[in-house]
């Protein structure tokens, strides 16, 4: 295999819906209406290498305006691993991401368990590990504190979502919090938004993501009014290990780890302590973070 033929370039539309079936057959279990707004949010960040004229691998570089970076979506088709393909694409997607962002950003990254040392070599810095919870739906009563987040005015959300995710991320917001087939609930006290969470239908069931509160208590009113609208199917939630109360409420809802990730951070200085990870129950997803 001659690796210099190697063509690293951007992908188009129809190629990151490829990148979205290979997620689906490695058991990432994808959102059903994840690739059209994870496109919308960053068009030019998806990466792919090519050989010979056949895509063979890929991955994300995207820019939340040029301020955070976040790199997901890493695969290697199954037959060409151990090659050097990846090296070569994960290589140059840090370095072309860090070109798109100003300088001094942060990048961050959820990575597999096993290439954490790998991933070290490139300058990133592991800060927890994120967990995936998995259980079952649960009908439970109706939440009489949650309103839905189309209510809440949205300059509202954006800043609370700005303090769990560390950067403004509007045009994702937006669409992320009027799911399909899914539900996205806030809780208000005082005319204050104090935890916020929503819930999308994947390929097989559920997942949660984000899942933000003030305390443990608005957390588990919000978890069980999403857990509700999955009564029955599979139910995932992505949690920060470093929340042990997140953990808890996790375990008391009778979910179990199923996979993980490590959240590694390149740059930022120390950006990984000044979120409010006591208040994040769930990420919003290991794809774009």
């Amino acid at each position: 295999m001659n690796l210099e033929s190697l063509n690293i370039r951007p992908l188009d539309r129809s190629e990151f819906d490829r990148v979205v079936d290979w997620a689906r057959d490695e058991g990432w279990n994808p959102g059903l209406h994840d690739a059209e707004i994870f496109w919308k949010t960053d068009p030019k960040g998806y990466l792919g290498a090519e050989l010979e004229g056949e895509m063979v691998a890929a991955g994300s570089i995207v820019s939340y305006g040029g301020k955070f970076g976040f790199m997901g979506f890493f695969i290697v088709r199954p037959d060409l691993r151990g090659k050097g393909i990846g090296t070569r694409l994960w290589f140059h997607r840090r370095d072309e991401l860090l070109a798109r962002l100003d300088q001094g950003a942060a990048i961050a990254m959820d990575g597999v368990f096993d290439m954490q040392d790998w991933y070290s070599r490139g300058g990133f810095v592991f800060s927890h590990r994120n967990l995936r919870m998995q259980g079952i739906g649960k009908k439970t009563e109706s939440c009489q504190t949650c309103v839905d987040l189309q209510d809440i005015p949205f300059e509202e959300l954006a800043a609370y979502d700005q303090i769990h995710f560390g950067f403004p991320r509007e045009d994702f917001l937006r669409m992320w919090t009027q799911p399909v087939s899914g539900v996205a609930l806030g809780v208000m006290e005082n005319e204050k938004l104090v935890g916020c969470g929503v819930v999308r239908e994947c390929d097989s069931g559920f997942k949660i993501g984000p899942l933000f509160a003030d305390t443990p208590a608005i957390a588990a009113q919000i978890f069980s009014a999403l857990s509700s609208h999955a009564t029955g199917s599979p139910l995932v939630l992505d949690v920060p290990e470093v929340n042990a109360e997140a953990m808890d409420l996790a375990q008391q809802n009778g979910m179990k780890e199923v996979f993980g990730c490590a959240r590694m951070y390149h740059g930022g200085d120390g950006l990984a302590s000044q979120l409010p990870w006591g208040n994040i129950y769930g990420i919003t997803t290991f794809e774009l973070g």
